[in-house]
C-alpha cells in the first residue's frame, strides 16, 4: 500500500541546504531518465536549472520527495504587450508515482496562485508531453496555446552558443485574475530571461 502524499508550499529562501541536496537528487532521477544531459543541471546538490524558483510546491511520502512544481512571478512578452505572469516550471513526479493521477494534485497550486495575483499562469512542455497535459487542461483549469514560440535567455554564457535560444514548444496557459479571452495574441513569446 502507497503512503499519503503531503503536499507543502515553500519560499526558496526558507530552504535548508538539506532540501537543496534532497531535491537535486529528486530531479537526476527523474530528468536523468530521459538522458543525461537534462540530470547535469541538478549535479553538486543544485536544485534548479535555469531561473530560480520563487515559490516550491513539493510532495512528499514517506518514500521522500513524490512530485515538485516551481513558481516564478515575472513580466513577459505576448507579441507586443508586457504581460505578469506566474511562470510555472520544475514540474517532475517520482517514477514509481507516474500514471496513479498526482498531477491532478498539483490542482492544489491554483489557490496559491490566486493569492499571488498575477492574471495568468505560464509554462511550457514539450510537445512529447502534449497527452499527459491535455488531461490536466480538462475542465478549463488551462489551455494549450500552440503556434507560438518561446525566446529564453540561456541560464549561463558559452563562447560557442548565442545568448538567447528560440524553442517551438507547447505553451500551456490557465487564467487566474482574467479570462483566457484577454491573453494576448501573438505568436513569440519573449521570457527576458532563462526558462523556470
Amino acid at each position: 500500500m502507497r503512503s499519503a502524499v503531503q503536499w507543502r508550499l515553500c519560499w526558496e529562501n526558507d530552504l535548508q541546504l538539506t532540501d537543496h541536496v534532497e531535491l537535486s537528487d529528486f530531479f537526476r532521477n527523474t530528468y536523468g531518465r530521459t538522458g543525461a544531459f537534462h540530470a547535469k543541471p541538478f549535479e553538486g546538490g543544485r536544485s534548479w536549472a535555469g531561473a530560480r524558483p520563487e515559490l516550491r510546491l513539493i510532495a512528499s511520502d514517506a518514500e521522500g520527495i513524490a512530485a515538485h512544481l516551481g513558481i516564478l512571478r515575472r513580466f513577459i512578452k505576448v507579441g507586443e504587450v508586457d504581460l505578469l505572469v506566474a511562470e510555472m516550471g520544475l514540474y517532475g513526479v517520482r517514477p514509481d508515482l507516474e500514471k496513479l493521477g498526482i498531477s491532478f494534485s498539483v490542482r492544489i497550486v491554483h489557490p496559491v496562485l490566486q493569492q499571488l495575483a498575477v492574471p495568468f499562469a505560464f509554462g511550457t512542455v514539450r510537445h512529447a508531453m502534449r497527452n499527459h497535459v491535455e488531461r490536466f487542461c480538462r475542465e478549463g483549469v488551462a489551455t494549450i496555446v500552440s503556434g507560438v514560440r518561446v525566446r529564453s535567455s540561456r541560464p549561463d554564457a558559452h563562447p560557442d552558443l548565442p545568448p538567447t535560444r528560440l524553442d517551438d514548444v507547447l505553451v500551456l496557459v490557465s487564467p487566474i485574475g482574467r479570462s483566457m479571452d484577454e491573453w494576448p495574441s501573438g505568436t513569440l513569446i519573449d521570457r527576458n530571461g532563462p526558462e523556470l
